[in-house]
């Protein structure tokens, strides 16, 4: 009885509401009406001879009559904008009932359990969240079922009361098990029942609606009264929508009570940690490669490694790992690959900027090849970067109490210098001499300021070490901000020095699924490197570098192999 309570309670809170912001959308309708209102008075008065000529009826019929027809026709403007306007669509990844059959058998079994309307869909998005989402808009429905009517651009006048999609997050399905997967979904799945409720569903439009025409009227003058109305709106509406929606969220929830609550507990950590292993993924293994015009392919493959591996490390996640032997929610898939695929690239346009189909410049890596077509890559375009900026900046700076160096004369000509050969002895010296603080600033300086140039150059000029093409395409949701200076300088210096180390000591290139790109001596990770070269950055000290050098046996003397 007190579950069966709840969850009216609920719902009636979610009704109430909704009705809330329907009657702020009648209210609107009301006001937009009024000045016809007074106009039909005017004139049925005067139909009857209530206002003979001369009166103040007479003279205020005409601009009553006008002020009428101007705010129907801004009415009509406003509610054809709200009513026509595309709310805004999550880029997701459409699971086709073919392709994920016990996937469905799944969600429409929870659906069942709970006495609600299954989801009409499913779509994956490449992030540790799952919801449901309305595709009931004419313009959604028929750019999503690819009918010939989205092709032709003509749209369905009506609106049906199809269920909405269920997104889930697709790192979900490759590190939780069935079990855990059904337990994490079913407050989602519960969700369907107040949403099919009509007032619900119609406020919920409402607000989407307005949403949208806040979009379309955003940096459009001739729509500048539309976006002005439309905000109003939201505002009169907004805290009625929240409401709303947490009445709705607690009714799901307690309508979820009822399927696996204990397995629910156990599915929540491993959301925490999914998402700390997605995160890492992300930033230290992806992010890299997507700037080097890569992008890995099997990501969701790739964050259970990770988050294997953090198991291994952190005591917190202990017996984590022990779950593997479990079926995981993957096996719901046909084509788990074809699906991992297709979320990764959706990953790297979301998270990065890069383009929606894979390209000459735009190509994918199995974590197999990473280490050779990424790090090794990575290291060689950074190197080449660092000694083409070194070689700028020493052109600007002169040591103190030092003679400007002549051109060698022969002949009674000047002939250019030799080109210095790349050494990370070269890069000791300058770093560590007199002028190497202001060395380093100039090129932390020179170097953001490099990156800034390649990052805006197009296919047509592309810098020598920029991937072509790839330049002006803005991430939705960028993951880091723009790095320092000292920071760029600290990363080109280290793929310096490891692609010493891979040259002249037997290292290799090597991937840390939680760190990212790593150097391997013995086939062992050096991530004592680090504090070395910070030492060098920040201290000016180039002792603990050097002797991290002659340990692992690095020649910085010898010239290093560029990308």
């Amino acid at each position: 009885m007190g579950l069966v309570a709840g969850t009216e309670a609920g719902a009636h809170t979610a009704r109430l509401r909704a009705l809330a912001v329907l009657r702020v959308r009648s209210t609107a309708l009301a006001v937009a009406l009024l000045p016809a209102a007074a106009a039909v008075v005017l004139l049925a008065g005067t139909l009857m001879g209530r206002f003979p000529d001369g009166s103040v009826g007479d003279a205020a019929r005409p601009a009553v009559v006008a002020a009428a027809l101007a705010a129907l026709a801004v009415a009509g403007v406003v509610a054809a904008v709200v009513a026509r306007a595309r709310p805004a669509l999550s880029p997701t990844v459409p699971i086709p009932e073919e392709t994920a059959p016990d996937l469905y058998r799944l969600v429409r079994d929870l659906a069942d359990r709970m006495d609600v309307p299954a989801p009409s869909a499913i779509a994956l998005t490449p992030d540790c969240d799952s919801w449901l989402e309305d595709r009931t808009h004419p313009a959604h429905r028929a750019a999503l079922s690819g009918s010939p009517a989205g092709r032709t651009g003509t749209l369905p006048r009506r609106r049906t009361s199809t269920a909405p999609v269920l997104v889930i997050g697709s790192p979900f399905l490759w590190w939780m098990r069935v079990a855990e997967l059904r337990a994490l979904l079913a407050p989602v799945v519960a969700g369907t029942g107040p949403s099919a409720h009509p007032d619900i569903a119609a406020a919920r439009r409402f607000v989407r609606g307005l949403d949208a025409a806040v979009a379309v009227a955003a940096g459009r003058p001739l729509l500048a009264f539309v976006g002005w109305a439309a905000r109003l709106l939201l505002r009169s509406c907004r805290e009625h929508a929240a409401e709303m929606e947490r009445g709705v969220a607690a009714a799901a929830s307690e309508r979820a009570q009822t399927v696996d609550y204990g397995l629910r507990v156990v599915a929540q950590e491993q959301v925490g940690l999914a998402y700390a292993g997605w995160d890492r993924l992300l930033n230290r293994v992806a992010l890299p490669a997507w700037r080097m015009g890569r992008w890995p392919s099997r990501l969701d493959a790739g964050v259970v490694s990770a988050l294997t591996e953090l198991s291994r490390r952190d005591r917190l996640a202990e017996g984590f790992a022990s779950r593997l032997g479990e079926r995981p929610a993957c096996d719901l898939l046909e084509e788990p690959g074809v699906i991992d695929e297709a979320a990764s690239l959706l990953a790297a346009r979301l998270f990065h900027g890069g383009p929606p189909e894979p390209g000459p410049d735009w190509s994918p890596v199995s974590w197999s090849q990473y280490p050779e077509e990424v790090v090794d890559r990575k290291w060689r375009v950074e190197a080449a970067r660092l000694h083409r900026v070194l070689e700028d900046v020493l052109d600007d700076v002169t040591v103190p109490g030092a003679a400007p160096a002549l051109p060698p004369v022969q002949d009674g000509a000047a002939t250019p210098a030799p080109p210095v050969p790349p050494t990370v002895d070269r890069v000791l010296d300058r770093l560590t001499g007199p002028a190497g603080p202001g060395v380093g600033e100039r090129l932390g300086h020179r170097l953001s300021a490099e990156l800034a140039r390649e990052a805006g150059a197009g296919p047509e000029t592309p810098p020598a070490t920029c991937e072509p093409g790839l330049a002006g395409l803005a991430p939705l949701f960028p993951l880091q901000p723009p790095r320092s200076g000292r920071e760029l300088l600290t990363d080109h210096v280290t793929a310096m020095i490891c692609c010493a180390a891979v040259d002249t000591a037997g290292a290799t290139p090597g991937l840390d699924w939680l760190d990212g790109p790593a150097l391997l001596v013995g086939g062992t990770r050096r991530a004592d490197l680090a504090r070395t070269v910070l030492s060098l950055i920040e201290d000016g000290d180039g002792e603990p570098l050097r002797a991290w050098l002659g340990e692992v046996g690095v020649r910085p003397e010898k010239p290093v192999r560029l990308g």
